[in-house]
């Protein structure tokens, strides 16, 4: 096979494996949820309730793909289109195995904060577009939500950086044979964990489609498969977190006797499964206490981290 077609193979496997696994997440996070709360998930379309993802589909299929007079009808196509394809862009940095993903990028991480903060574009719009009340707060809050919690996402991925001396992901993963950097960079970790929880919206981070407040938020006027491409974004960057997360903390693909992209799956799933249960978990906080949060703790606790990190990183240097 040429590198062409073995190209144009990893680009269309990546992506039809990555919205696969947004459509079984749906299952998956239903079904997780009433284990964990002892009640009934989906159990009657299909075996164990399999085909309750396509049940969905069709449903939004079917329903009136409405646009409100009220709305500017460009934005507000165009917002749910922007943080699906800012979701699957950022898996072409993601090294899954040795040999396998989509591109070799020296400057992966980079690459990756590049598309978070563009993802944000699509609740802003979603929420101004819908020239609805209730909307716009959502795409407000989103907006300083996403913004703020991006800084200590950045400033928690230095303390791997400074560790591996370097932003690629292959390079990264490598770097961690001896030791995974959960272990040293456990607080990096924990604070990039929690900003991927406020960036994705996921609860108990989901003050911008806060329905006790503000209806469903950003995406309270949208129907159909408009309203199915938030709901499949919001997958995507859950995937997208994950992955990052077993890539630079759980050593990525690395682990015995099990195929390397097993080991890289394997290791996706658990920390998928971890942001589930966080939803059936934990309440849903104030919102002057999310950024509060987020200024007062994650802040200084990103710059402890980096601080130490460096120092610890130049007395090694020394050493040698």
């Amino acid at each position: 096979m040429s590198e062409t077609a073995r190209a144009i193979a990893t680009v269309f496997g990546v992506l039809f494996g990555v919205l696969s696994l947004a459509g079984l997440l749906v299952w998956v996070e239903r079904r997780l949820l009433a284990v964990f709360q002892e009640r009934y998930g989906p159990n009657r379309v299909g075996p164990f309730g399999l085909l309750q993802t396509v049940a969905d589909t069709i449903k939004l299929i079917w329903k009136e793909d409405w646009v409100p007079p009220f709305a500017d009808r460009f934005l507000f196509v165009l917002a749910p289109a922007i943080i699906v394809v800012t979701g699957l862009l950022g898996f072409i940095v993601v090294p899954i195995a040795p040999g396998i993903g989509v591109a070799d990028v020296s400057v992966g991480i980079l690459f990756f904060l590049a598309l978070s903060s563009m993802g944000a574009y699509s609740v802003v719009l979603a929420g101004w577009a819908s020239n609805s009340k209730y909307s716009l707060l959502g795409g407000v809050r989103s907006a300083a939500q996403m913004v703020s919690y991006e800084v200590f996402m950045g400033l928690a991925l230095m303390g791997v950086v400074l560790h591996a001396s370097s932003f690629d992901l292959r390079v990264i993963v490598e770097a961690q044979r001896g030791l995974w950097f959960c272990v040293p960079q456990a607080l990096g970790m924990v604070v990039f964990f929690i900003a991927g929880l406020a960036e994705a919206h996921r609860l108990p981070y989901d003050l911008p489609e806060a329905e006790s407040e503000l209806v469903a938020g950003y995406h309270s006027e949208y129907s159909g498969m408009k309203f199915a491409m938030f709901m499949v974004g919001e997958y995507v960057g859950v995937a997208l977190l994950s992955a990052l997360l077993v890539t630079l903390y759980f050593g990525g693909w690395m682990g015995p006797l099990l195929p390397p992209v097993v080991w890289f799956l394997l290791k996706m799933m658990a920390v998928i499964c971890v942001f589930i249960l966080l939803r059936g978990s934990l309440p849903r906080p104030r919102y002057d206490q999310l950024m509060a949060t987020g200024w007062k703790v994650m802040l200084p606790l990103a710059l402890a981290n980096l601080v130490v990190t460096g120092a610890l990183v130049v007395a090694r240097a020394g050493g040698a």
